[in-house]
């Protein structure tokens, strides 16, 4: 064997080697197996998870806690929380509902159900950035607040007619797109779309990086030049941006309205965030993990359906993820040094 063999060998090896060590330090890549096994194992322990039907819904309700966490995960990495997210939701469905029942385009309801949701963001971040107020505080007031205007704005009824754009809003919502005879809910599909954008803009774009850098360090982010006030304004008007997304899907999906969408949905994007690998503190989080966060969650909660378990018991496993992910962050980062 010659030395040049031998050499060519060793870096194989001790590339291997490093590859797997970081595959097995990163938190998605445990969570994602636990996922897997939670599948192989409902699918073994029951004739009715991995049947069409159930996998549709799964999909589907995961799709939505997804797209909120995406842009959940984007505050966290500034160090941020945003827990007006289900606010923002239902001023996104109740804009929707409004002018559609009042007879007006579909053409109209989505961008205007979109700019309500951005406005909570927009005041989100002005009171954050500019004023300087916690974000716990600005956006535990905003919870109330756009939750408050969502039963104005519907008299605090329940809405099911649409007008006439009814049929398309509902498609749009409940609907699916065949993959390989296998029908794919349309809001996985948006799922995947914004995941993949975020991903990008997290990984390759300026704005990304200006996230990591605030999350990191903020002083050290303003010394270098980072317009921080600026990021924080974006970053919360993105995670109301993916809430508005996910309010009008859930309104051509349940096909009606009522002032209690939403409710809890902040807490549950949270989980999904941080069992998907996000910090508190800030400075860690990908797209990745709140996507595999959030169907580890929706996995938990029906597999407790399918077992005949009390649902009840879904919030004792959410927590119970949220502090292992919690602990094998603080011992990563003790291991690394960081």
């Amino acid at each position: 064997m010659s030395a040049d063999s031998t050499l060519a060998e060793v870096i194989d090896r001790q590339t291997n080697r490093t590859f797997f060590s970081w595959l097995i330090g990163r938190q998605v890549f445990w969570v994602s197996l636990a996922t897997v096994l939670a599948i192989i194992y409902l699918s073994l322990a029951t004739t009715t998870f991995d049947t069409q039907q159930n996998i549709f819904n799964v999909t589907r309700n995961f799709a939505f806690v997804g797209i909120v966490g995406l842009g959940m995960t984007a505050v966290i990495i500034t160090g941020g929380i945003d827990l007006s997210v289900g606010s923002a939701v239902l001023i996104s469905a109740m804009t929707t509902t409004v002018i559609m029942h009042a007879g007006l385009p579909i053409t109209l309801a989505l961008p205007a159900a979109i700019a309500a949701s951005l406005l909570v963001g927009f005041i989100n971040g002005f009171f954050i950035a500019v004023v300087g107020l916690p974000p716990f505080v600005v956006t535990l007031g905003m919870m109330s607040i756009a939750r408050s205007i969502g039963m104005v704005m519907s008299n605090n009824a329940l809405i099911y007619e649409f007008g006439p754009d009814q049929a398309i809003l509902f498609a749009i919502g409940g609907g699916s797109v065949p993959i390989f005879g296998i029908p794919v809910p349309n809001p996985v599909l948006v799922l995947i779309a914004l995941g993949l954008l975020t991903g990008f803009a997290l990984r390759w774009t300026k704005w990304g990086r200006h996230l990591y850098a605030i999350g990191g360090n903020e002083r050290a982010a303003i010394l270098t030049g980072v317009p921080v006030k600026t990021m924080k304004i974006s970053v919360y008007m993105f995670a109301s941006f993916c809430a508005g997304i996910t309010g009008f899907l859930q309104t051509g999906w349940l096909g009606s309205v009522t002032t209690g969408l939403g409710t809890g949905l902040e807490l549950t994007v949270i989980a999904a965030a941080v069992i998907g690998g996000a910090n508190l503190a800030g400075g860690t989080g990908t797209a990745v993990g709140a996507i595999v966060g959030a169907a580890l969650i929706e996995v938990i909660r029906n597999s407790l359906i399918l077992l005949g378990i009390s649902t009840f018991w879904q919030g004792t496993f959410v927590g119970c993820f949220i502090v292992l992910a919690v602990a094998f962050d603080r011992l990563r980062n003790k291991d690394t040094g960081e």
